[in-house]
């Protein structure tokens, strides 16, 4: 993948910087609380996601797979605000693909619509279907897989012969389970999976209805106990905390890197400029239950909560405190009010698509061929994910630090390696 690269003139007599009032420890501080406190939401999000799923699968109907997935949706909101604390920090990059990688091969898993296809060359168990088999061989082992647990997944399903593809675990998995594929391609309408894939009997749909529950709940089982583990990092004397609080030009280096690299390469890049290029729906983030205008959104706000040191709970309570935002207005009044107003400028086109999409203009039919309308809400989106880029950049070099490496992505930096 490609990258970005900012060169700060930290050396040379220009940036000579005045002292700063600001304390970059009371930063870094406020950092690590927001963490805490959203990597916490995204834990009460997913236990109550948990219980929900335990409703569905004590008495399946379909009122209990709604509320389900009304509970799937909600856990999405302070999650997705949790990527900003990505690329800056290993102990958050190291463990994120267990709850959130993307794309997946759903016939991992469970059954497909025929049009999906089997095995690949670059994917030899994409149409494997756990769920159908109790027994399967993997990479040349037989695996008993006659029990659905939490162990098979995690330790022998989730990225089965080292590719990424093969995603058992985490939100993405949980959805399809939920929603099941979207064979709607750019035309209305979201997965549809019937209540009646988790019914008992005679009732039961498509089959090992009850080794989908099982998968169902020890993919949920798990997405609670990694949260658990993630959110216990953060607090007093937990690994990640200490680890930014331990070098605080580090520190500082770490929020201005994850928030580059989720605004150009990954958002702005991989999860939106992709999808235009190739029209495809299958490039949306949440795509079985199209959510992807949500998540674009949570996103977004996420880079701009750890630059102005403010998140608001699940609780309707808020944790804030000094900001990366007043240590930069200090070096530069001008750089920092033109990174808040594109921060800004950001939400407003995200909040854009989200309230278009909401309307009944979901993400996939914005990303149809030929769509102007739809090509124009995103693209917009992205325009403004790349300014707020150029603007932290110009930070980076407002404060005095050192070369930072921003993710990028073909999708923004050499297109037309996206079709060879």
């Amino acid at each position: 993948m490609s990258r970005l690269l900012l060169v700060s003139c930290a050396s040379t007599a220009l940036c000579a910087l005045p002292a700063l009032a600001t304390e970059k420890g009371d930063i870094l501080g406020t950092y690590a609380d927001i963490a805490e406190a959203a990597y916490g939401d995204s834990l009460v999000a997913a236990e109550a996601l948990g219980d929900a799923v335990a409703e569905l699968l004590d008495a399946p109907s379909a009122d209990t797979l709604a509320t389900a997935r009304q509970a799937w949706l909600r856990a999405r909101i302070p999650y997705q605000q949790t990527e900003a604390f990505r690329f800056g920090n290993p102990i958050v990059d190291d463990w994120e693909g267990k709850v959130n990688a993307w794309p997946l091969d759903e016939g991992l898993m469970d059954y497909v619509d025929p049009s999906y296809g089997g095995a690949t060359d670059e994917n030899a168990y994409a149409a494997l279907d756990v769920i159908a088999n109790p027994t399967f061989t993997l990479s040349g082992e037989e695996i008993d897989a006659t029990e659905i647990t939490p162990a098979l997944l995690r330790d022998t399903l989730h990225e089965a012969d080292a590719v990424e593809a093969n995603v058992a675990t985490g939100y993405h998995a949980i959805e399809f389970l939920l929603w099941g594929q979207d064979l709607n391609g750019t035309e209305a309408g979201a997965g549809a999976r019937p209540w009646t894939d988790y019914a008992t009997g005679a009732d039961c749909t498509h089959g090992n209805c009850d080794r989908r529950g099982e998968y169902l709940r020890s993919a949920t089982t798990l997405l609670v106990d990694d949260l658990a583990w993630m959110a216990d990092q953060w607090t007093a004397g937990g690994a990640a905390r200490e680890a930014v609080l331990a070098n605080e030009d580090a520190g500082i280096d770490a929020i201005l890197t994850g928030m580059g690299s989720l605004s150009y390469g990954e958002q702005a890049g991989e999860r939106m400029k992709l999808g235009i290029l190739l029209n495809d729906p299958e490039e949306e983030h949440d795509c079985f239950s199209d959510n992807t205008h949500n998540s674009h959104y949570y996103d977004a706000m996420g880079i701009r909560n750890v630059y102005v040191g403010s998140y608001a709970r699940i609780d309707g309570t808020v944790v804030s405190g000094p900001s990366l935002s007043e240590l930069v207005a200090e070096s530069d009044p001008d750089v920092d009010a033109a990174l808040r107003a594109d921060l800004d400028h950001t939400m407003a086109e995200m909040g854009r698509i989200k309230a278009v999409a909401e309307a009944g203009f979901s993400y996939d039919r914005m990303l149809a061929r030929g769509n102007s309308d739809g090509e124009a809400l995103i693209t917009n989106a992205i325009d403004a994910l790349i300014a707020q880029t150029r603007s932290i950049e110009r930070a980076v070099v407002a404060l005095g630090l050192d070369q930072i490496a921003f993710q990028g992505s073909e999708s923004l930096d050499d297109p037309n390696a996206v079709f060879q």
